[in-house]
C-alpha cells in the first residue's frame, strides 16, 4: 500500500497542485489522475507486472533458444562447406589425376602405334625385297636358260654344219656307252 501512496504523494507535491489545483470529483484533472492510479494500482494487486515480466523472460528465454539453434545451424551449415570444399578439392585433384594418367595413356598408344607402323614398313620392305630379289634370280634363270638354248641351238647347228655323218655316228655310239655306263 505504500507503494500506492508514495507516488500519489509525489503527484500532490508537485508545483501544478500548488497553483490551485482543485480536489473534487467536478475537476475533470483530479477524476482521471484517480482513475489512472486506480488502474495502476488494479494492475499492480492482481500482478500484472509480474505476469508481464514472466511472458517477457519467457520470449526471451524463447529468443535465446532461438539463438542458440540458429548458431549451431550456421556452425553445421559451415562445416557442411568445409566438407563440400574439401570434396570438391578432391574431386579436382582426382579429374586432374585421370586426365593425366588419360594423356599418359595417349602417349604410351601413340608411341606403341609408331612402333607397329615402323614394323610394318620394315615387314612390307623385306617383302618387297624378296619379291625384288625372287625377280632378280627368275630373269637370271630365263637369261641364263635362254643363253644355254641359243647356245645349244648355235653348237648344234655349227656340229651339223661341220660335222660329217661318220663322227655324228661315233658320237652317238660314244654317248650310249656313257649312258650304259652310268645307268649300271
Amino acid at each position: 500500500m505504500i507503494r500506492l501512496l508514495a507516488p500519489l504523494a509525489a503527484l500532490i507535491a508537485t508545483p501544478a497542485m500548488a497553483a490551485g489545483w482543485e480536489i473534487s470529483l467536478r475537476n475533470t484533472d483530479f477524476v482521471v489522475l484517480l482513475s489512472f492510479l486506480l488502474f495502476v494500482g488494479v494492475l499492480v494487486y492482481f500482478k500484472v507486472p509480474g505476469l508481464l515480466a514472466g511472458l517477457l523472460d519467457k520470449r526471451a528465454e524463447t529468443i535465446r533458444a532461438e539463438l542458440e539453434e540458429a548458431r549451431k545451424l550456421r556452425e553445421e551449415a559451415q562445416e557442411l562447406r568445409a566438407s563440400f570444399e574439401r570434396k570438391k578439392a578432391e574431386v579436382k585433384e582426382q579429374a586432374e589425376r585421370i586426365v593425366a594418367k588419360a594423356k599418359a595413356d595417349a602417349e604410351v598408344a601413340a608411341q606403341q602405334a609408331r612402333v607397329d607402323l615402323e614394323a610394318s614398313i620394315a615387314r612390307r620392305l623385306r617383302g618387297a625385297e624378296d619379291q625384288i630379289a625372287s625377280a632378280e634370280s627368275s630373269a637370271v634363270r630365263e637369261v641364263r636358260d635362254t643363253a644355254i638354248n641359243v647356245a645349244v641351238a648355235a653348237a648344234g647347228a655349227l656340229i651339223a654344219k661341220n660335222l660329217s655323218a661318220e663322227d655324228a655316228g661315233k658320237l652317238i655310239e660314244s654317248s650310249i656307252e656313257t649312258v650304259e655306263t652310268r645307268l649300271h
